[in-house]
């Protein structure tokens, strides 16, 4: 996958990571448990962009806010947790 921008947005207690890439948009989802906590809940990639890499991209970029913010994910997201169990070097970041 071509180096795509990746957003995250934030609102009350509830926030997403976005990447757009030819008209189509992948998400993952997160809900914000407490100031060192947050709950990767969702993710959802259409078809236009599986196999792209986009989920894993969207994966990373919340590991990489995680480290350098502190804070433990808790990966109740199937896909998150399945990419977590791939990649030992991200295990700081998760709580389980």
């Amino acid at each position: 996958m071509s180096e795509a921008a990746i957003r995250r947005e934030e609102a009350g207690s509830k926030g997403r990571y976005v990447l757009e890439q030819d008209g189509a948009e992948a998400e993952l989802t997160f809900s914000i448990l407490s100031p060192s906590t947050i709950i990767a809940d969702h993710t959802d990639v259409p078809d236009a962009l599986r196999g792209t890499g986009a989920g894993r991209a969207l994966a990373a970029r919340l590991v990489e806010d995680a480290l350098r913010d502190g804070v433990k994910i808790i990966p109740l997201c199937p896909f998150v947790n399945a990419e977590r169990r791939k990649h030992p070097e991200w295990a700081d970041a998760f709580q389980v």
